[in-house]
């Protein structure tokens, strides 16, 4: 039975096969130009995707005082690093993630935005069902990119939740921690803040950077697991029970180029993104490349 803010039909992407790489800012585009098109009347959707190595960092993230350096230690690393404008703090995004973009219309008048996050919870928290898995959710303390709609299994955080709000629709992003070391991803991103917020005390700000230096994360790797290590449950193996379970709530199953976005829009998204949510203070750019839609499979299948 289809439950929550789902509509009775809805598509389904799944572009997980091949990993993005190239432009972190790139898939959050994509939401974007999606989320608009759901608005103006196509049909609301389900994309899967993964990237190959990103850091996504949170609008208060990129306030901390040695934000800049942190970034620049983290390209050196390998990373492509972008702000995300929906809500949260620090991710990291790998092979072994699994990225879960649900794009929705908003009702009139509707204001319910718990609805939405507990609509993801449940389709995740049903899917893991299938395999014997309890899914909590709450915050997590000590997890990276904490928040009330953690999920979590035995104690520990796979699972984060955002949302992103227009006029006439909405995107909910979900990342699964699938496979790999939950603890590896999470040292990461303590580390980051380490640098990012290094000697925050000791520097004057007000508004939201005061807000940035009192509220980042403190990360305790041991909070974040992934399910392969949580219940055995290889990337792939999730995958298909998602889709599978989507399905049975109403989900068609498309490819992507039946619903892909117009590629010179998400070229122009992906840019207004990064300069209007620069690194710094006063929001200065990230640097980083362009990457079009098309260029190669293997960049957006």
């Amino acid at each position: 039975m289809n439950q929550g803010f789902l509509p009775a039909q809805f598509h389904i992407a799944d572009t997980t096969e091949a990993c993005l790489q190239g432009d972190a800012l790139l898939p959050f585009a994509v939401d974007e130009v999606l989320c608009q098109n759901v608005g103006e009347g196509a049909m609301p959707l389900v994309w899967l995707w993964r990237h190959e190595k990103a850091f996504i960092l949170g609008l208060r993230d990129r306030l901390l005082p040695r934000a800049p350096e942190a970034v620049v230690q983290l390209e050196r690393e390998g990373f492509q690093v972008g702000v995300r404008h929906s809500g949260g703090a620090a991710v990291p995004l790998d092979s072994g993630v699994v990225n879960i973009s649900l794009i929705l219309p908003k009702r009139p008048g509707e204001t319910q935005h718990r609805a939405h996050f507990e609509t993801m919870y449940r389709i995740v928290a049903e899917t893991l069902g299938a395999f014997g898995l309890r899914v909590d959710r709450g915050e997590i303390a000590g997890s990276y990119c904490p928040g009330d709609y953690d999920l979590s299994v035995a104690g520990r955080k796979f699972c984060g939740i955002a949302q992103r709000r227009k006029i006439r629709a909405l995107a909910v992003q979900a990342f699964v921690v699938a496979e790999g070391s939950g603890s590896l991803r999470a040292e990461r991103v303590r580390e980051f803040y380490r640098t990012a917020a290094a000697g925050a005390a000791d520097q004057p700000a007000a508004g939201i950077a005061r807000a940035a230096i009192a509220g980042y994360p403190e990360v305790v790797p041991e909070s974040v697991t992934s399910l392969k290590e949580a219940g055995g449950i290889g990337l792939a193996d999730f995958t298909a029970a998602l889709k599978a379970h989507l399905a049975a709530q109403g989900g068609i199953p498309v490819s992507w180029e039946d619903i892909m976005p117009d590629p010179c829009k998400v070229r122009e998204t992906a840019a207004e993104l990064r300069d209007a949510y620069g690194i710094g203070k006063r929001g200065e750019a990230a640097p980083g490349a362009e990457m079009s839609l098309r260029e190669k499979r293997r960049n957006l299948p």
